[in-house]
């Protein structure tokens, strides 16, 4: 696999991932609110890993690859986990549901909480670029 799979990819990432820095509404409805405050440091650390990647790729693609991985888990613990055990570390759901409630969603069902559309996209992207690098690392390995 060519470099630029995962770098369109990863790019494709940043620039989604660049919308909960700025905010995204359409008209009333909400896609992601504006949280560089809340998630910039992780936008930075994303971004910082993703430079060191093209430009240091042999230290760049492992620390890439670490930052994602942990980024994905940390997503999983915050959304995932609530849709499917009603419970998690960040709170009540009760809590969750109601501060995503002015977010575009795909479906709201009464007392459960279901990732909204941006936060789906996001766990998508990140796991779609986390497999393209891992595969790009893994066959670039077996060349040397």
């Amino acid at each position: 696999m060519k470099k630029i799979y995962c770098s369109i990819a990863q790019i494709i990432l940043l620039l989604w991932f660049f919308l909960d820095m700025t905010g995204l509404y359409f008209g009333e409805n909400c896609l992601v609110t504006r949280s560089y405050k809340e998630d910039g440091i992780l936008f930075l650390i994303y971004l910082v890993t993703m430079i060191l990647f093209f430009v240091k790729e042999k230290i760049g693609k492992w620390l890439v690859i670490g930052w994602m991985s942990m980024w994905l888990f940390i997503q999983i613990m915050c959304h995932e986990w609530y849709t499917f055990f009603d419970s998690g570390f960040m709170g009540t759901l009760e809590g969750k549901i109601k501060y995503f409630s002015g977010t575009i969603q795909w479906i709201q069902i009464e007392g459960k909480y279901v990732p909204d559309v941006y936060h789906t996209v996001l766990h998508i992207l990140i796991l779609i670029a986390l497999a393209l690098t891992i595969i790009y690392t893994a066959k670039n390995r077996k060349k040397r």
